[in-house]
């Protein structure tokens, strides 16, 4: 029955189409927001600083792979202080005056949510930075000798800004902010509590070890946690199963070709590549992605990051090298010279 399943890239930390619910899914209050507890804590004084004074929050920038929560915390952000949110994106605001026109709809202490920051142009970034600094438009009427500048006066505002790639933010914009908080990866336990809290939002009856077995494979990530959780509700739920459990669980991440790590076959494709195309590495990116018949740029950003986290794999100036790690997930065995090559790499 389920030998044809299709399996989409599961793992990917990215949003897509299959994350349709993933707004049913936020938490709405710090208090239900689970992991980043450094992150949470430092918030919650600036939040009630803030409110005691009877100002707006300081402007805030929110960096860390996707998937961990940089938006359901912007809404959290809105939320603890009483205000409205106000959502957008870098790609999404092409001129100065579209960002104008958001900047002048906002009411007083309201929040503004610009998504992949780092993919403002120019042209924006410099209208932004009179609205951060001194919440005020600069506008240039006219050319030339007759061209001036007329200032708009906005009402107080926070910016939270959400990037993946805080180091492409141009330095002007990245000081204007005065919260900097960086998410990390979560725990295997952290995401256990995500996925059964998801699980009660949508009504699944999940058994706490099918919950720990699918955070043990979503790769630190709540989106992959929640992407597999209803996944696996799928798969149960054909199988005639009133609860999820363990086992339905791993038939089902089995199914989805999820092993133990959350690795998929893309990734595992990789690996042997390496191994068995190029003798473990170095190989160039470009050569491997036309290997495994994928772009460069989605190896470089979508697959690498975990399997470097991992340490299965290192890039080295003259290309990629598969180290221990990546043989023994694989159940292959290094040759003496790809141990030696390695050596400088591994932790022993």
């Amino acid at each position: 029955m389920f030998d044809d399943y299709d399996s989409e890239r599961l793992v990917m930390s990215t949003k897509g189409e299959m994350d349709a619910e993933e707004n049913v899914l936020r938490p709405k209050t710090m208090a239900d927001y689970v992991g980043q507890a450094k992150v949470k804590e430092n918030l919650g004084v600036y939040i009630s600083s803030a409110k005691l004074r009877g100002e707006p929050l300081d402007h805030v920038l929110l960096y860390g792979p996707p998937g961990l929560g940089k938006t359901t915390l912007a809404h959290i952000i809105a939320g603890e202080l009483g205000v409205q949110i106000k959502l957008t994106s870098g790609p999404a605001i092409e001129r100065g005056g579209d960002l104008a026109a958001i900047l002048t709809n906002l009411n007083e202490g309201d929040v503004l949510f610009i998504d992949e920051i780092h993919r403002l142009n120019r042209a924006v970034e410099e209208v932004l930075y009179s609205a951060m600094e001194d919440y005020a438009l600069d506008i240039i009427v006219g050319k030339g000798p007759s061209a001036r500048n007329i200032r708009f006066t906005l009402k107080k505002f926070t910016l939270v800004g959400a990037t993946t790639r805080a180091g492409m933010l141009a330095s002007p914009l990245r000081d204007r902010f005065g919260v900097l908080c960086r998410l990390d990866m979560y725990t295997p336990d952290e995401l256990a509590q995500i996925v059964t809290r998801s699980a009660r939002v949508l009504g699944i009856d999940l058994h706490a070890d099918a919950a720990a077995e699918i955070a043990r494979r979503s790769r630190g990530t709540p989106r992959i946690a929640n992407r597999l959780l209803k996944r696996v509700r799928d798969f149960a739920a054909v199988q005639g199963e009133t609860q999820v459990s363990v086992q339905a669980a791993r038939f089902a991440l089995k199914k989805m070709d999820v092993d133990e790590l959350g690795l998929d076959d893309t990734d595992r494709a990789l690996l042997r590549a390496l191994i068995e195309k190029f003798g473990g590495g170095p190989a160039g990116l470009e050569t491997l992605a036309a290997t495994i018949n994928e772009d460069a740029n989605t190896i470089e950003d979508v697959y690498e990051p975990y399997l470097l986290q991992l340490g299965f794999i290192a890039r080295t100036p003259r290309g990629r090298v598969c180290l221990k790690g990546g043989y023994e997930h694989l159940g292959m065995k290094m040759s003496e010279k790809q141990r030696l090559q390695t050596s400088m790499f591994d932790d022993e």
